[in-house]
Parts: C-alpha cells; sequence; structure tokens
C-alpha cells in the first residue's frame, strides 16, 4: 500500500514541511534509507545522516531546526520515536490474518476453541484447553492439557506451554519460550544425592505480557509463578520457580532470576544481571548491565556492580579500581624508601 506524507501528517496529527503528495510505500533506517521510504531522527547523533538519506519523508521534533538544506520531506510530529512505532503497529495491524487449523494438527475434543483462531500445522492442544477469540498459534507449538489462553494473544512457532498454565490477553510469546516447565526444586540427601521435590504449581501471564525467544518461565511448587499485566522480557531469560515480577517490568537479554524473588513495579532490569533467590525488589529500581544482586533492594535504587552498589558510589570506586596498579607501585615505592631511611639510622 501506498500513503501520501498528507495522510501520514493526518493519522499522526503532525505538519508536513516539503511536498505534502509524497508518496511512500515502505519503511527504512535513517542511515540506509530508500526512495519511496519513511525513516525516523530520533537520536542527535543520527542527525548527519538527515541530509543524505534518500528516503522520501523523515519523522522529525516539531523543535527541530537543520543546519543544512534537505532534499527530502519532513514529518513533523511531537515525538518521532513514539509516532515511528505507532506506524509500525498499524503497519502490522494491516496485514492479512490467519484464520483456521492447519493440518496435521492434533486438537482435543475436550478443548474450547474461540473464534478467528489460527492453529499451525503440527501445533497441539491438550485436553480441555481454553483457547479465546483471535489467537494466533504459529506451528510446532505445544499447548498442555487446561492451559487457558486469553483473546488477542499470539504464540509464535515452537512454544511450549505446559499444563495448567493461564495467558491473559494481548499476549506475544516468542518462538522457541518455555512456559511452565518444572521449578528447580532438589532436596539433598545424606548420601550426596538429590531427591527431586516435584513442582505441583502453575505460571500465570496477565494482560499484554511479552515474552522473547528461548526465554524460560518455571511453574511454581505449589501455588504460582506469575508475571503481571504489561512486563516485557526480552530473550534468553530465565524466571524460577515461585517469582513474581510486578507490573510494567522489563528485563533484558540474558538476566536469570532465582527462585521466590519478588520483583515490583515499573522496574529495569539490564541484560545478564543475576538475582539471588528470596530476595524483594521494590517498585521502580533499576540494575545496569551484569550486577549481581545479593540482598533486597528498596524502592527507587539504581545498582551496578558484583555484589550491587549504588550505581554513583560505583562510579567513584570505578575511579580508584582503574589506578589500583600505580597505586600499588607507588605504596610499594614508598616502603621501599621507608625502609631505606630506617636502614640509614
Amino acid at each position: 500500500m501506498e500513503f501520501t506524507a498528507e495522510q501520514i501528517a493526518e493519522a499522526l496529527e503532525g505538519t508536513v514541511d516539503g511536498d505534502k503528495n509524497c508518496v511512500v510505500s515502505g519503511v527504512s533506517e535513517i542511515d540506509a534509507g530508500k526512495p519511496k521510504t519513511l525513516t525516523f531522527l530520533a537520536n542527535p547523533k543520527y542527525e548527519k545522516y538527515i541530509y543524505t538519506t534518500e528516503a522520501s519523508i523523515v519523522l522529525v521534533s516539531n523543535n527541530f531546526t537543520p543546519k543544512e538544506s534537505v532534499k527530502t520531506t519532513l514529518l513533523r510530529v511531537k515525538d518521532p520515536y513514539g509516532a515511528m512505532a505507532n506506524l509500525l503497529q498499524l503497519y502490522e495491524q494491516s496485514k492479512p490474518k490467519k484464520i483456521g487449523i492447519e493440518e496435521p494438527s492434533y486438537v482435543s475434543k475436550s478443548a474450547t476453541i474461540g473464534k478467528d483462531v489460527y492453529i499451525g500445522a503440527f501445533a497441539y492442544i491438550g485436553d480441555n484447553a481454553i483457547i479465546g477469540d483471535n489467537v494466533k498459534i504459529y506451528p510446532n507449538t505445544y499447548i498442555g492439557d487446561k492451559v487457558s489462553i486469553d483473546n488477542n494473544s499470539e504464540l509464535f512457532a515452537g512454544v511450549k506451554i505446559y499444563p495448567h498454565t493461564k495467558i491473559g490477553k494481548g499476549c506475544i510469546i516468542h518462538s522457541g519460550a518455555v512456559i511452565g516447565a518444572d521449578g528447580f526444586g532438589f532436596a539433598p540427601q545424606k548420601d550426596g544425592t538429590f531427591e527431586k521435590i516435584p513442582q505441583v504449581g502453575h505460571v500465570i501471564l496477565e494482560d499484554n505480557v511479552e515474552i522473547g525467544a528461548n526465554t524460560c518461565i518455571d511453574r511454581a511448587m505449589l501455588n504460582a509463578t506469575t508475571i503481571k499485566q504489561g512486563v516485557k522480557l526480552d530473550n534468553l531469560i530465565q524466571v524460577g520457580h515461585n517469582c513474581t515480577v510486578g507490573e510494567n517490568t522489563v528485563i533484558a537479554a540474558q538476566t536469570g532470576i532465582a527462585g521466590s524473588v519478588e520483583i515490583g513495579e515499573n522496574c529495569m532490569i539490564g541484560g545478564q544481571v543475576g538475582i539471588s533467590g528470596h530476595l524483594k525488589i521494590a517498585d521502580k529500581v533499576q540494575i545496569v548491565a551484569q550486577t549481581g544482586i545479593s540482598s533486597s533492594l528498596d524502592e527507587g535504587s539504581v545498582v551496578m556492580g558484583s555484589p550491587s552498589m549504588n550505581v554513583s558510589k560505583y562510579y567513584k570506586s570505578y575511579a580508584y579500581f582503574k589506578k589500583l596498579p600505580n597505586l600499588a607501585k607507588e605504596i610499594k615505592e614508598l616502603k621501599q624508601k621507608l625502609k631505606d631511611l630506617t636502614s640509614e639510622k
């Protein structure tokens, strides 16, 4: 489909600076822009590309002032990044949606299937599963017994949902994710072996949760591992049994969360963070990438390092870390001078 700058401006409540009849049929990155595509400028460090890009339309902020002549059409909006996100959402929604049950696939006779559902080839839907309206289940996906998936959720190819899992409305689960596998529970024995503790709980994903590719969320031992509304988990994350992740918290790739951790609302957790078990992370905490968390954190804390410390203290300490070789050399020299002075007496 093609759209003019004027049509896009109307949809975004923006204004056109240039050719209102300029037509685009796709999107591109500003440094690799092509004719008949739309791009955006949100980060000032990319401004240099706006003077050379071949993209036909560039979304810019209302207060953007070019330092050189610009050959492209500018579409001025309040928030270029947010406007681009809105456009991409509209683009996704305009794509044709698959509907129906492909063969070969298995759908239990006791399962409940809603309206306009898509179930891809080689998918498995277990006994007494409940699949809501407009749910999309792509090929090679396993849905266990008594799983419930609410309206408008989407499970990409190869997702594995263990029995009794509850998935809310508008959730997105990417390929390879495993939801509801056994929690890591083993009792040490006198002979040095470990006896498995049955994990009889389940997992709850509330509405509008997104789970990245190959992320694993373990079911609870007795009750529920709960991922609250609006949580976004990146790829390759491990969430242990009995954990709770609060509303609108975001967690980046390769983070590992041990069992029985409570994470609050609106937290931001960077990549490769490790969180020890049975801790409480309060609301609005920020954890910098590669931080090791071994104690609970108060609301609004910003921490980094391993073990973690207040981020401003970490940066001050790091200034000394870098100087340690020179400091050690100076101490060695001072000790030698002190020894020389002592021997002279």
